[in-house]
């Protein structure tokens, strides 16, 4: 049986997929799995060694170049693939308009949630097969118990595992313990105050940790630079491909992040994580791993460099008494 995934983005949402995929390897080990994504996030997919080929999309950029030819050549460009690949089913794990649009491309059966659970009821009209499940569990377990109904088994959800590994490389030279700080979020309500990710770094090399960070566009640059100058020891990583962080990111002893999709990665790698939250509810979104945190701040106070380290101590704890 062949089976095409559809869900394209964001980076967390992704990620939040590759507990299922798991679940499908062990239970239904006939099933060959394809992935269709958005460009930006391939190689995010292709941490998960069960994904055969990977198509990718570009909505994001298709919306605003809709009049252009080659948005139609690349739309038609994967119709093409996608009929050629000779699907027997298509998960939309995402629930959209926009993700059933790209199912229907593959002219195979389209499985997803049904009305009362899809993000976009409209979606809907275009699944040949609807599952009910619940919209107030957690992402993973919601499409964890999608692929459960699709593909006819039972998930374990008493265990939680991403399947995925670092990809090769990481940071050359380095001995000891290193601690990845992700300061980079999207919104600025959302951001730790750079003064804080000092002091988490002052923290962190007293506990002989090297912290590393990394940015994606200049004002992120001017957080990493004002970290390295406050705490020399620390080493920023240059603007590198998604490939190249996940790989320094996999390799780290201990992971501190915004809430943004890499601290979602750490958590997947099984890395002790804790994600800081200042203006945005964990929920049903937040990352999930056998050793990540969450802290959220209460209204009208702030999270404490002591408090997110303490929480980081504790998680390296519980690493370090895991059975190897």
């Amino acid at each position: 049986m062949k089976v095409l995934i559809v869900k394209t983005s964001s980076m967390g949402d992704v990620i939040h997929t590759f507990p299922a995929v798991e679940d499908a390897r062990r239970n239904r080990p006939d099933i060959s799995f394809d992935w269709c994504v958005e460009e930006a996030f391939a190689g995010i997919v292709a941490l998960h060694p069960a994904i055969a080929t990977i198509h990718k999309v570009a909505i994001r950029r298709w919306r605003k170049q809709l009049f252009d030819s080659g948005t139609w050549r690349e739309m038609a460009g994967l119709r093409r693939e996608l009929h050629a690949a000779q699907y027997d089913l298509v998960i939309d794990a995402q629930g959209l308009l926009k993700s059933a649009f790209v199912a229907i491309q593959a002219a195979a059966p389209v499985a997803g949630f049904d009305q009362a659970s899809a993000r976009e009821p409209s979606a809907t009209l275009f699944y040949k097969r609807k599952y009910a499940v619940p919209r107030d569990l957690h992402a993973i377990e919601r499409t964890r118990r999608l692929f459960g109904l699709a593909l006819g088994y039972e998930p374990d959800l008493s265990a939680l595992a991403s399947g995925i590994v670092p990809p090769p490389g990481g940071l050359a030279g380095i001995d000891g313990k290193t601690a990845f700080l992700l300061h980079g979020t999207s919104r600025e309500d959302k951001k730790w105050p750079a003064e804080d990710w000092i002091g988490a770094a002052r923290l962190l090399v007293g506990r002989r940790m090297t912290p590393v960070t990394t940015w994606s566009n200049e004002r992120e640059k001017a957080v990493a630079e004002a970290i390295a100058q406050a705490v020399p020891a620390t080493i920023v990583v240059p603007k590198s491909p998604l490939s190249d962080i996940a790989a320094i990111l996999g390799r780290s002893t201990l992971v501190i992040g915004a809430d943004t999709g890499l601290t979602h990665l750490a958590s997947a790698f099984g890395l002790p994580t804790v994600a800081v939250f200042l203006a945005t509810e964990p929920g049903l979104t937040g990352p999930r791993g056998q050793y990540a945190s969450t802290l959220l701040a209460a209204s009208g106070e702030r999270l404490t460099p002591a408090e997110v380290v303490a929480e980081a101590e504790k998680q390296l704890a519980l690493k370090s008494r895991a059975p190897a």
